[in-house]
């Protein structure tokens, strides 16, 4: 008997990295043509895209067909469908898609194929994607405003703060460049009026990159209500960045099987 879809207890393929340095060498076209003969790497990567893609709702972090995860694979990347609910979907129905939005097959890749490609084209080490439209995040992005270095942690994400972009009709390559332009220095930022977005060198890596910054986002609004939040000096976010370089890192957590960290 399956486990219910909103398990906590997420398998070892939910955080895979990206395949993209030992995986297939073809074109995208060729990578779909062959499904039938795919290898264990893309079986695994699949699984893994479909298993965030449900935690994500499970979570919180999005509801139904609204977000999307991607992984870089080959030459393009394995993206969710555009259409298709979490609790619906099925390893096979993920789409390989070019970073130009080429796919074959009969199912589309997501509608914000452009923002997963525009991190893809402008980082090499970006990994994975994952665009969302969690409460809080939403709620600061249609007041236009970033993430300000209210926490410390907020230095986790690159900087100072995590950047809203413009409000851009969803979809649109427009839309595309300017979340990839936020991302250049960052790793995740708001869309304007819209919703998140995150990359990481994992899955596993861009699924906790969302869940901290959905959480940040709620109490940066949660202080708001009590008053105005006391910011943090340029010195010292720049110093919880510096700890930040090796937070987590001693060789003995390093040493221990990690779920959500498979390469």
């Amino acid at each position: 008997m399956g486990s219910h879809p909103c398990s906590s207890q997420l398998p070892i393929a939910y955080c895979l990295e990206t395949c993209s340095r030992h995986a297939l060498d073809s074109s995208v076209p060729e990578a779909v043509e062959g499904i039938a003969e795919m290898s264990v790497s893309e079986a695994a990567v699949r699984q893994a895209i479909v298993e965030c893609y449900r935690e994500l709702q499970c979570r919180g972090l999005n509801v139904g067909a609204a977000g999307n995860v991607s992984v870089r694979f080959g030459a393009g990347m394995l993206i969710t469908p555009t259409g298709i609910p979490p609790e619906e979907l099925v390893d096979d129905e993920v789409v390989a898609a070019g970073l130009d939005g080429s796919h074959a097959g009969a199912l589309r890749p997501s509608s914000e194929w452009a923002m997963h490609a525009a991190v893809y084209q402008r980082l090499s080490d970006a990994g994975a994607v994952i665009h969302g439209h969690p409460d809080a995040c939403v709620a600061l992005s249609c007041l236009r405003r970033p993430l300000p270095a209210f926490h410390y942690m907020v230095g986790g994400f690159g900087g100072d703060d995590v950047p809203c972009t413009p409000h851009l009709t969803f979809g649109t390559r427009a839309l595309g460049d300017a979340a990839g332009e936020a991302l250049l220095h960052r790793s995740a930022c708001l869309l304007g009026s819209h919703g998140m977005l995150a990359r990481g060198a994992t899955l596993g890596e861009a699924f906790e990159t969302t869940e901290r910054l959905e959480v940040l986002t709620r109490q940066y609004l949660l202080a708001l209500s009590a008053g105005e939040p006391v910011l943090l000096t340029r010195e010292e976010i720049a110093l919880a960045g510096e700890r930040y370089r090796d937070y987590g890192r001693n060789a003995a957590a390093q040493a221990r099987p990690r779920r959500w960290n498979v390469s």
